[in-house]
């Protein structure tokens, strides 16, 4: 009788989930969906997601019509925090807000069949494994996209200070501003480094006519970061008060300079404190391996 009860549990748990899924599909079939917009550099990404990875080439055209399906029921507040986070981890995939929800969708429809299929391997409980595949599905895109931000954000502390340094040296040679950015990106080893894709799209942005002012405000907004807000900052003040540029370059790369040498120091520090644990254990494990075997010796010897 248990088993039986059991068993229209798990048949009306499944049921509800596919019923939840199907409802969730056809609200968001019938919302009306919001016109294409115009990808920039979220588009440059995508066409080189797309020259790499054959899976890739395969699900953007799925994730382009879900984008476009779901765009109705998505908040505006909701869709901007997104897109504030796609920049913020590199313009993730190329993809936009209603894209990057459709990924959630594809990656829970994943998550629950493997998780239903691992339910039937292991136990009865498939309904149980099916919600937490799900659950982990809707939420992976979300928590690898925050990893690849934090990536980024670290690669721009650690660059800016050479950028930094390059600038003011090129400002005072003689370079205007956005000759100094062109320095900066045509001396750098590696295109495709965060710090570099920056300052290649203020340089762009700078091309087209946009203001310094601009360009500097979305830097700041695209690298949320204490660094980032602080060279900014200090810019915008320069511009507003009249001061040359190239006073506040210099002074900004002796601040980055120290603040880099303190961080080592601190990392140094920490460094020694979190190897104290280990040498004292690798110290205690050759004690033990020396004295062990005289302690023995003496024992056998009724040295005790």
């Amino acid at each position: 009788m248990n088993i039986m009860r059991w068993e229209i549990l798990k048949v009306a748990g499944l049921l509800f989930m596919f019923g939840g899924l199907f409802y969730a599909m056809l609200t968001v079939l019938s919302a009306p969906s919001r016109p294409s917009i115009r990808l920039g550099l979220r588009g440059l990404k995508r066409q080189r997601m797309i020259a790499t990875s054959d899976s890739w080439r395969v699900l953007e055209p799925l994730l382009r019509w879900i984008g476009v399906r779901v765009s109705g029921v998505i908040k505006e507040e909701w869709r901007k925090r997104l897109n504030d986070q796609i920049a913020t981890a590199g313009d993730y995939l190329g993809l936009t807000a209603d894209e990057f929800v459709g990924l959630s969708i594809i990656s829970s429809f994943a998550g629950c069949g493997m998780g239903i299929a691992v339910g039937f391997a292991l136990s009865n409980a498939s309904v149980m494994f099916g919600l937490v595949g799900t659950l982990f599905g809707a939420l992976a895109p979300y928590m690898q996209m925050q990893a690849e931000a934090d990536e980024r954000l670290q690669s721009i502390r650690r660059g800016l200070p050479y950028a930094i340094d390059l600038m003011s040296l090129s400002m005072g040679a003689g370079l205007d501003f956005p000759g100094s950015v062109r320095q900066v990106v045509e001396k750098a080893s590696n295109p495709s480094d965060p710090i570099t894709e920056e300052f290649s799209l203020a340089l762009q942005s700078l091309s087209i006519g946009r203001t310094r002012r601009e360009v500097l405000q979305d830097l700041a907004a695209r690298a949320p970061i204490e660094t980032v807000i602080e060279f900014t900052s200090s810019l915008l003040q320069a511009e507003e008060r009249g001061n040359p540029i190239v006073e506040v370059l210099q002074i900004q790369a002796t601040v980055s300079r120290q603040r880099k040498s303190v961080k080592a120091e601190e990392n140094a520090s920490k460094a020694g404190v979190a190897m104290s644990l280990p040498v004292s254990l690798v110290f205690i494990s050759v004690l033990i391996l020396i004295l062990g075997p005289v302690m023995l010796g003496l024992g056998s010897s009724g040295g005790f």
